[in-house]
Order: C-alpha cells, then structure tokens, then sequence
C-alpha cells in the first residue's frame, strides 16, 4: 500500500452541521469516528508532521507500517470536542495547523468561520500528543502579500503559538493550500522545518520538505472513497475537479499579481 507515497489527510471542521463558510469542508464526529475506524482496520499507523519529517531525514530510520497523516485546518473547536476522544480512543497521532488569530483569546483579530479552539484546549491537545504547528496569524493568501506583511503573518503565528505552549511549532500548513518559492523561503526562514501544502496527492520525499502534498477530506467523502484514498487509490477521479479549479485559479490570481506589479511600476 502507498508504495508511491504517504496520504496526508486534511481535515477542517468537525461539527455535526456545516455552516455556511465551512461547508464542504466540515465532516460530521459520526464520519469522522468512521473514517478513524477504517485506518485501524487497515492496520494504518499515524504520525505527526514532524515525525514523517524525522523519519525522511533519517532514512536509516525506516517508517512505521502503513504510515498515515492526520491534519488539521484553521482550529476549529470540534477538534477538540469531537475529534480528539475518537484520536484518543484509537491512540492515533495528529497535527493541528492554527490560524493564530482566528482562535479564542487575547490575540482574536475576528476572522473565524465558525466556533474557535480557546488556547486551554489547544494545550489539552498539545499535552494529548497532538503536534500543534503554524498557518499563518490571520489566514491570508500568503503569496499576494508583500515582503513584510507575509514575514508578519508567518513570524507572529510563531511566536504566538511558542508563547502559549512554550515550544517553537516544527511544522506549518499554507493557508488556501497555495505557496510561492518566497512564500517557502520565508516560511523556512522563520524557521519551520516542513510545511504542507494540498495537491490532493501523496506525499513524498522528492516534493521536498516545504511543498508536501496532502488530500482533502469532505463532508461528501463516503467511507469507500476514504478507504481508497487511505490506500492511495483513486486520487485522479476524486479530485479531477479540483485541479481544473485550482488550474483556473492560479491563473487569476497570476493576472491579479501582474495588475499590482504594474501599477506599482506606474507610480
């Protein structure tokens, strides 16, 4: 199984109903328990983003049996509330990506889509064995930012979540899923040590330590589908849309940065 690669499951909300901004995006605690129950009986074995790193850079050190990631987005509360008793059942590592500035608390800039994680839950998943990493202070599209708005938002989710938990975060997930080779470059420079992006593909050593692949999970993924993607099947059905989507869209977004380049050289 996976002998191309790694599945790095993206997860966002889990909450019994979506809301409006989360949507898709937000899987049920039954699906959720569900899917958890298909990687048990796979004989899956999940591991933190900083482990799989571990394990790459240390190729001496071979990997588990039938390694998986579990990740998630944004830092919604049903992690905690939902997803964390079913990780804990299962004894199933994690990482959890915050937006620093969507969450409860002192630091709340108001952008949250849904119910937040307040920090005491942040460090009860911490202290659950939950890899705990960066995405950004206020999730923008980091690559449309300029040099210092995007070292800001990168630097301030780290010192924050280093404040809170009194450990630098290893890990960091690209808001929107999208990044730029400055975009990487100032991610590593802040000094994270591997960052995810989407793809909706498998993981690997040869993408590199700072553009790793991972697969969305949505509420409409059914337990076959899961399983399929668990075993790395079935990735160019499931997401042929996707890509034509993400396709259009970076090229609209390449449009949007020749505006601005433009009209700075104007003025």
């Amino acid at each position: 199984m996976n002998a191309g690669g790694i599945p790095i499951f993206m997860y966002h909300s889990i909450a019994p109903l979506p809301n409006e901004a989360t949507h898709e995006l937000s899987v049920s605690p039954a699906a959720f328990a569900e899917q958890m129950e298909v990687l048990r009986c796979l004989g899956c074995t999940p591991l933190t983003t900083a482990r799989l790193a571990w394990h790459w850079r240390n190729p001496d050190r071979p990997l588990p049996t039938r390694p998986v990631l579990i990740t998630f987005d944004d830092g919604y509360e049903g992690v905690h509330r939902y997803a964390l008793p079913v990780l804990g059942k299962h004894e199933f590592a994690s990482t959890l990506f915050l937006a620093t500035g969507w969450l409860r608390g002192k630091y709340d800039t108001g952008g949250g889509l849904d119910t937040m994680l307040g920090w005491d839950q942040v460090r009860e998943l911490a202290e659950a064995g939950t890899e705990i990493g960066g995405h950004s202070h206020t999730h923008p599209q980091l690559d449309q930012l300029s040099d210092d708005a995007l070292w800001f938002e990168v630097v301030r989710c780290k010192e924050i979540v280093t404040n809170e938990l009194g450990t630098p975060p290893e890990s960091f997930a690209y808001p929107y899923g999208y990044s730029s080779r400055r975009v990487r470059r100032a991610v590593r420079g802040a000094g994270f040590r591997q960052s995810l992006a989407v793809g909706n593909g498998l993981a690997c050593r040869r993408q590199g330590p700072y553009a790793l692949r991972r697969v969305t999970v949505r509420r409409s993924t059914g337990p076959e589908e899961f399983e399929r993607l668990a075993e790395g099947r079935g990735l160019g059905r499931a997401f042929a849309r996707d890509r034509v989507l993400t396709k259009g869209y970076a090229m609209v977004r390449r449009c949007r940065q020749a505006r601005r380049k433009a009209a700075r050289t104007r003025v």
